[in-house]
């Protein structure tokens, strides 16, 4: 392969113009008025007047445009295409003169060194051709193409005539060498002047050896003499034979590389027969190499051919010329014509790619070698000769660099500077010199001076480095070699005697640009993607670290499983040993009055015949007798079974042939009547059993060792299919979380579609993204202009805020307007508001949430917020109703989110402390004159601190009930934020709910916002304004933001005086629920576990249990579930009425409840008992709490009913929905923000991004209730088909705390904003 050092000295021993001019000139006065004369005439004929006006880059290779076939444009749709298609076509005929035709009239020139006008040689000539193609290159593209050597030229054509030139160039100042392609038109006699008409970098051409490609790369290395290039031109364009077929014509056109040097001549080689076999022609072959080794001092050859004729960018520095037959270069032997090359099969060598390569060796092919002795003063010649040039070389570069350096430093002291580098214009990727005149410097009087610096504002790849005296320069300058990274776009530095004086340019630093390379924000998008490499080398060596801890982890398991196993097997084993003595003790071999076996020696399966005297006992008059057997004492069961025969002999003998059983000691059997299940009257031997022994049985020991290893064995393989059956159903679990999720959020985004939305859908970090936004649904309706204010990561993005931008209309022709954006690597966030004007005017902020939306695929992650919950209830350790389930569930979904969640709660003494993982004493604290001990444990997998104040405040055996509720609850709240401060948290969030922990808002604000928890914001949530509506008054006051538990309930509520003053700050959130409390797959109280793939078996299933269980009718019948508080809130007389109705239309009915006021609970234990007397078949009233029940009456049951009078949300018909039952409800709070009526409510659930999914009604009466529930029962009995769809339906809908969860944290960012 040609390098660049090769190309620069052919350059340099090629002639030129000037220098065979100058040795003219040295000559003699005569010949150097000759040689002005003929300059004179070169210059004149040279460049005559312009003719015709070929364009440039549009003349093709038959000298005009390239018109198309009129057929051809029928085929592209559109200008465009076949403007390209033109452009490709033009490309393909110009690329064809660059090839030699022989039958196309074009022809290269033979012998570039030979005179075409007085001192002029070809090479010279089309030097200057190919040049003014360059300088047209460079006028017209704004390149800085340098000619450095031609490397072949073919022409074509007669009195107009078109040079085809090939040449290596350099695009920059020692800048790689590139292979370009130049066209130029002459004209005979030189009428008209040349006319450029192309330049460009070799068009890439792939090697295809089925295709007899024009070009192949042959090396041949050995020595010092390596043949850098070889063009193939096969006459005949037969496609059937291989590449180098026997009857091809062939020509080798070879570059030869000598001594480092690309010799301009080249050597040909051509046959009419293609490759040589072996014979003669072969032997001429092998020849021509020889005279090469000979005449070059090259000891052998190596044969290398690359099928590739790829001369593109990618492959700079590589040289691939191609000539004519030529004569010898000057200085050698004259050309010596040899014959082919050994045929290469591609059948043999199995050639199939393109770019296969094949290695031959000259001794593999019977190539003789020089002598060893002769080759080795050959290489130390040669080797001395190498030497001398670069050394001669060397001392060149470094006078020409010392000179441009000497007047670098003269530029610099007489620009009153004291530092410069070398060169002046410095690139990524290169070498530089830093020089320092120390006289002129604040460290003129320092032994030591160093560089001290880094790169793109000293923030990559820092350096020191010493300077040292720079003998080449007149004065007191240092110097030192620098390497500049390919990051970079700026060096800074300084200077520093190694300790504490610097030279730091008057506090400004010294810094140079970088041309070429990297601007600033691509450099940070290079750290942010070095970033993003880091982090995902870190989370997969992470991710590798928990992937061995699990493994040791699930050794460590299996390990004590199989212990567990075998400590199990020796337990049953001696279990079984010992059951088994009873039998073996009252084992008999033979009882003759009553039976006998025979034989009387025998072993495990072995056959025998065991006789029974049936006149013996209580079978004596049956018709039939059989036997019913096992073995040892009945291990297996019943494993024998067989109708007796009567006995020839006897009358009263009967008898049975049967297997004995492999492994038994003793056989167990009595006799019956009749076949198992069917047998009346039994011979037991008076309950005692027969009983056998084996004699010929296996040693006891023997048997319980084996039966010990069968048992391990046993357990071994049920553990087994245990985990396998837990893997799958885990698996499948994650997988239909996951794709819940995924189908939620992207439901979340567009379900605010008829506001704001983006294309794409899920914004790419990196990629462009188009807001639309509908003005008509917002404060900016019918306002002339919109504006767009936008940012990302919440509003601290490094970048800052994007520029306002003015929304244009959008393209559907709805009332949308957009704008697009460039989002960066790093981030996680789009922000934004819209507005009337540039400057400013109304806004829509989304009331003080601004717009934020997710984005993914970025190298950043958003920072966790710390919240705090401060609650007197939480599920399912202390649960009393709603509260308890909301404080778990969405702390849950807040952690997995990847924020950081505790909760601080009483330590109950009635609290289910088997549900509390990894409880241990924390600290102790006072406060109040109470000592209070903190205690630490996991619930569900979130953090909890128990406060336990050592007054007996919560050790009253319940949660709510005590006479001082508020003042236990006041002190807990003041307890809780003490806890805080003492122990140093600093949350983001404080979250409290309802009354009882409404204290935690104003004693914040009062007391502890001023005493280390600054940046701490309170939201309060009210889940029940029924209770405790002055403390949810006062914290409304003091909260930085409120909500409550659904979007209607708020509505609902937002005129009650409590409420009305903070409607800028009170949001409704709907609630959800726990997937994985409440899921029918992973359900340990249902009978089937299910998805809603098989929703109608699992809950057929499930119905079937619970009338089982609970004694009624097991019938196909539409079943209502009820499962309530009972309280007049839930509508206990709408309750009652659709019982009655329920059973009216032949339905079945479960009630799961209780009443704390007695009066109403022993109403419903009357109308229990009343039900249970007259229609005990359908229904069932279970006045109670019974939480396994509750499972699976949501599971059985075909509809809930929830006909609440108010309801703030409710989570009875979420749960009802996850398990595929269909809810009846009352329009009302979050009754109506979660159920869509399948008849009434279509557009409204489109709006959500739902389907219908229930039956609803408005009326608090009778008619109302029968409204919702006929209908749901006439849609059981008339459409079944579609029912089951509909419980499908409602079952894939997500009402889990995945999108609360991303509501709730909007609202935790905006109460910190």
């Amino acid at each position: 392969m040609a390098t660049e050092s090769m190309v620069v000295d052919a350059a340099k021993r090629a002639p030129t113009r000037d220098s065979l001019a100058e040795e003219e000139q040295s000559s003699s006065p005569m010949k150097k008025q000759k040689v002005e004369e003929e300059e004179k005439i070169y210059s004149e004929t040279h460049v005559p007047e312009l003719g015709c006006k070929p364009q440039w880059d549009v003349d093709s290779y038959d000298g005009r445009e390239y018109e198309s076939d009129p057929e051809d444009r029928k085929l592209f749709s559109d200008d465009e295409e076949y403007d390209k298609y033109r452009r490709e076509r033009r490309r393909a005929f110009d690329s064809k003169g660059f090839i030699y035709e022989p039958l196309s009239g074009n022809y290269p020139i033979k012998d570039l060194e030979a005179l075409v006008y007085p001192n002029v040689t070809s090479r010279e000539l089309m030097t200057d051709l190919a040049n003014l193609c360059v300088k047209k290159l460079n006028e017209t593209e704004k390149k800085t193409v340098e000619l450095v050597e031609i490397v072949r030229v073919i022409v074509l054509g007669g009195g107009t005539r078109k040079a085809y030139i090939t040449f290596m160039a350099r695009e920059s100042l020692n800048g790689p060498l590139i292979e370009y392609q130049a066209k130029v038109v002459t004209y005979a006699k030189n009428l008209k002047p040349p006319v450029p008409i192309l330049c460009r970098p070799t068009f890439t051409k792939i090697f295809n050896p089925l295709n007899h490609s024009e070009g192949l790369l042959l090396r041949v290395s050995g020595g010092k003499l390596r043949i850098l290039a070889v063009h193939v031109d096969h006459l005949d364009d037969s496609n059937q034979r291989s590449v180098f077929g026997k009857e091809d014509p062939l020509r080798l056109d070879v570059v030869v590389d000598f001594h480092g040097s690309v010799l301009a001549d080249t050597y040909t080689y051509e046959s009419q027969t293609g490759f040589p076999a072996k014979g003669s022609a072969q032997n001429q072959y092998f020849y021509w190499l020889a005279s090469l080794e000979s005449q070059y001092n090259s000891n052998g050859f190596l044969h290398q051919i690359t099928a590739s004729a790829d001369f593109s960018r990618k492959k700079q520095g590589r040289m691939a010329a191609s000539g004519p037959k030529s004569s010898a270069p000057r200085g050698f032997g004259r050309r010596t014509t040899v014959g082919s090359a050994q045929k290469r099969t591609q059948k043999k060598n199995d050639e199939k790619d393109s770019n296969a390569t094949s290695t031959v060796t000259n001794e593999g092919l019977g190539v003789s070698k020089l002598p060893e002795a002769k080759a080795d003063v050959q290489k130390q010649a040669l080797a001395e000769d190498d030497v001398l040039l670069e050394q001669k070389l060397k001392a060149e570069r470094e006078s020409l660099r010392k000179k441009e350096i000497e007047s670098l430093a003269e530029e610099a002291l007489a620009r009153g500077d004291r530092m410069f580098v070398y060169p002046l214009v410095a690139k990524p990727d290169e070498d530089i010199e830093v020089f320092l005149n120390k006289t002129f410097s604040t460290l003129s009087n320092e032994p030591d001076v160093l560089i001290m610096g880094a790169f793109n504002d000293w923030r990559w790849k820092s350096f020191t480095r010493r300077l040292e005296k720079t003998e080449e320069l007149h004065g007191d300058w240092l110097s030192c070699l620098l390497h500049i990274p390919e990051e970079a776009y700026k060096m800074d530095f300084v200077f520093f005697n190694g300790k504490s004086v610097y030279d730091n340019n008057d506090s400004k630093d010294f810094c140079v640009d970088v041309k070429g390379g990297m601007d600033k924000v691509e450099f940070e998008n290079f750290l942010l993607e070095e970033k993003w490499r880091e982090q995902e080398k870190l989370a997969k060596e992470e991710a590798e670290r928990e992937r061995q801890e699990e493994e040791k982890r699930r050794i460590e398991a299996r390990k004590a499983a199989i212990e567990a196993d075998r400590e199990q097997a020796k337990v049953e084993t001696q279990k079984r040993r010992e059951m088994l003595q009873p039998a073996l003790q009252k084992a008999v071999v033979s009882d003759e009055n009553v039976c006998y076996i025979e034989p009387k020696d025998f072993k495990g399966g072995d056959e025998v015949k065991i006789f029974y005297n049936k006149s013996s006992g209580p079978l004596g008059y049956a018709k039939e007798v059989w036997i019913h057997g096992g073995f040892n004492n009945w291990i297996d069961g019943l494993s024998i079974v067989e109708k007796l025969k009567a006995d020839s002999k006897s009358e009263d003998w009967w008898f049975a042939e049967v297997i004995v059983p492999v492994g038994a000691l003793v056989i167990d059997w009595v006799f019956a009547d009749g076949p198992p299940k069917e047998a009346f009257l039994y011979d037991n031997n008076s309950l005692q059993d027969f009983h056998a022994l084996v004699p010929l049985r296996t040693p006891e020991e023997l048997y319980w060792s084996e039966e010990e290893s069968l048992i391990f064995r046993k357990l071994q393989e049920e553990r087994r299919l245990k985990e396998e059956a837990m893997r799958v159903k885990m698996e499948k679990t994650a997988r239909l979380k996951a794709e819940t999720k995924e189908r939620t959020l992207k439901k979340f985004l567009l379900s605010q579609k008829d506001v704001v939305y983006t294309e794409p859908l899920e914004i790419q970090a990196g990629s462009p993204v188009t807001v639309f936004y509908n003005p008509s649904n917002t404060v900016l309706n019918g306002k002339p202009e919109v504006w767009f204010r936008g940012s990302f990561n919440r509003w601290t993005h490094r970048l800052g805020p994007l520029p306002p931008q003015k929304m244009e209309a959008a393209d559907d022709g709805s009332s949308h307007v957009k704008t697009s954006a460039k989002v960066p690597l790093d981030a996680y966030m789009m922000d934004f508001v819209f507005s009337e004007k540039e400057d400013g005017g109304v806004f829509d902020n989304r009331y003080g949430l601004d717009y934020h939306l997710p984005v993914v695929g970025g190298i950043a992650k958003e920072p966790p917020l710390h919240i705090v919950h401060i609650a007197v209830e939480m599920a399912p350790i202390a649960k009393v109703g709603g509260l308890g389930d909301v404080v778990t569930s969405l702390s849950r979904a807040v952690q997995e989110l990847n924020h950081n969640v505790d909760i601080i709660f009483p330590k109950y003494d009635c609290i289910k402390y088997n549900l509390v993982k990894d409880l241990q004493f924390n600290r102790s604290y006072h406060w109040g004159d109470t000592e209070i001990k903190v205690w630490h444990g996991k619930v569900e997998g979130v953090s909890v601190y128990f406060l336990d104040p050592q007054n007996g405040l919560f050790q009253r055996g319940c949660v709510y009930g005590c006479a001082d509720d508020a003042g236990r609850f006041g002190f807990f709240c003041h307890a809780a934020l003490e806890f805080l401060l003492q122990g140093g948290f600093h949350p983001d969030i404080l979250h409290c709910h309802d009354w009882s922990s409404a204290p935690v808002s104003w004693l914040f604000k009062d007391l502890y916002t001023h005493y280390g928890l600054i940046k701490t914001r309170v939201v309060f949530t009210i889940h029940n304004l029924e209770f405790g509506a002055s403390a949810i008054g006062k914290a409304m006051t003091f909260s930085d933001k409120a909500t409550t538990v659904s979007r209607t309930y708020a509505k609902e509520v937002a005129g009650n005086s409590v409420i009305s003053p903070h409607l800028y700050k009170f949001h409704g959130i709907v609630n959800g629920i726990d997937p994985d409390i409440w899921d029918p797959y992973n359900d340990n109280f249902i009978p089937v576990p299910y998805t809603s793939e098989n929703v109608v078996e699992g809950k057929r299933a499930a119905k079937e249990e619970l009338q089982n269980r609970l004694g009624l009718k097991s019938a196909d019948l539409p079943l209502v579930g009820i499962i309530t508080r009972l309280t007049h809130q839930k509508g206990i007389h709408l309750i009652k009425h659709a019982i009655w109705r329920t059973l009216e239309r032949n339905g079945q009915v479960v009630l799961l409840g209780s009443a704390p006021d007695p009066r109403i609970q022993n109403d419903f234990v009357n109308l229990a008992n009343q039900l249970h007397s007259t229609h005990g078949d359908r229904a069932r009233l279970v006045l109670t709490y019974d939480e396994p029940l509750s499972h699976l009456i949501y599971a059985g049951a075909d509809f809930i009913l929830v006909p609440s009078i108010f309801e703030p949300c409710g989570l009875t018909q979420l749960i009802a929905m996850r398990y595929g039952a269909v809810p009846v409800v009352r329009k009302t709070g979050g009754l109506y923000d979660t159920v869509f009526d399948v008849d009434h409510d279509k557009e409204r659930a489109q709006a959500q991004v739902l389907e219908p999914n229930g039956f609803s009604f408005d009326g608090a009466d009778a008619p109302g209730v029968d409204y919702a529930l006929n209908r749901a029962i006439s849609a059981w009995y008339d459409g079944r088909e579609w029912f089951n769809s509909l419980c499908k339906t409602v079952m894939e809908q997500d009402w889990s705390w995945n999108r609360p969860a991303l509501e709730y944290i909007e609202l935790y960012h905006s109460a910190r904003k």
